[in-house]
């Protein structure tokens, strides 16, 4: 059995997608489903059984789960504007620490979703501490489990990967209302109002010329995948593209997908000044070291790849949006 916590959502629920059309539906679902649309995620998709993820961590430690042999820890809060620091350590913190333990005990792989926002203001993000400068709680917390799984490298007989991913977009995320990629909500925009609305110039950047290393979620699905079927691999390592983007290169693609917009700028928030990524960009010198060769979607193809199913899942979810 695969046990995949955050199954019914974003990341989450396109993997199981693509385990049950490799024949795979021996798989424990672990998700919070207080945002009841979360659920839809999981239509038609094969699967053992479903746990909320507050039930679940007593029911591990009591022994109840057998013949578990992997852990795809896609379970997390990713609210970035979340400044709930207990809540968001008991949630990214000690939740994984104890599903990493798990794993090293039962000498099982586990694949974790780590984050670029460990990275901070670093325009091109290594995986090295001199790098590692988070601007939230959100990216200190995946930082410290980071740095708690590598002290534990040398105890596990069996793969542990820290997937750093960077700005993620793809089916399956409509229900993240103001953290869904903007992607989504640009091509909301356009097609409700015919604008697509970005930040306006700040420091050296200019109206919309703020950067980022945007990822297709199928390549990530790909990630998780690989080293979970590969060779015993220990490591934290960039899940992105090694490609920056502006937001305009991102609002001119979406645009040009649909067919109509136009772009306008507002002023940037101050209270976002301190606590905002400029740039990100995902170094792959590690990734490719570690022998994954397989391409990225380019952001022209991924949104467009996307936005073929997005008319749907757009319909399906209609509140929340950013």
């Amino acid at each position: 059995m695969i046990i995949l916590t955050g199954g019914a959502g974003f990341i989450g629920s396109n993997i199981l997608e693509r385990l049950n059309q490799d024949g795979e539906d021996d798989i424990l679902v672990v998700d919070n489903l207080t945002n009841s649309d979360k659920y839809r995620n999981l239509v038609g998709k094969r699967f053992r059984d479903f746990i909320p993820k507050n039930e679940f961590l007593p029911l591990l430690v009591a022994g109840n789960f057998q013949g578990v042999r992997a852990i795809l820890h896609q379970g997390a809060c990713t609210d970035t504007l979340e400044y709930d620091g207990e809540y968001m350590m008991r949630n990214n913190f000690e939740y994984s620490k104890s599903l990493l333990h798990f794993a090293i005990d039962h000498k099982i792989p586990m694949i974790c979703a780590s984050s670029a926002a460990v990275y901070g203001h670093s325009e091109v993000a290594r995986e090295d501490a001199g790098d590692e400068a988070p601007l939230n709680i959100y990216g200190y917390s995946k930082l410290l489990f980071d740095q708690y799984a590598m002290r534990l490298f040398s105890q596990s007989e069996s793969t542990i990967v820290g997937l750093r991913y960077f700005n993620v977009y793809g089916n399956g995320e409509a229900h993240k209302g103001k953290m869904s990629s903007m992607v989504f909500q640009l091509a909301n925009q356009v097609r409700d109002t015919g604008v697509a609305r970005l930040f306006g110039g700040i420091g050296k950047y200019g109206p919309g010329e703020q950067t980022r290393d945007f990822v297709y979620v199928d390549d990530l699905v790909e990630m998780n995948l690989h080293f979970l079927r590969g060779r015993v691999t220990k490591t934290v390592v960039n899940a992105g593209t090694g490609v920056s983007s502006s937001w305009n290169d991102l609002a001119n693609a979406v645009i040009l997908h649909l067919g109509k917009g136009k772009i306008e700028y507002f002023d940037f928030p101050e209270s976002l000044k301190d606590k905002y990524q400029f740039n990100t960009r995902a170094s792959l010198e590690k990734l490719r070291q570690l022998g994954y060769e397989r391409e990225f979607s380019s952001l022209a193809n991924g949104v467009a790849k996307y936005l073929e199913k997005m008319p749907i899942e757009a319909a399906q979810f209609s509140s929340g949006m950013a």
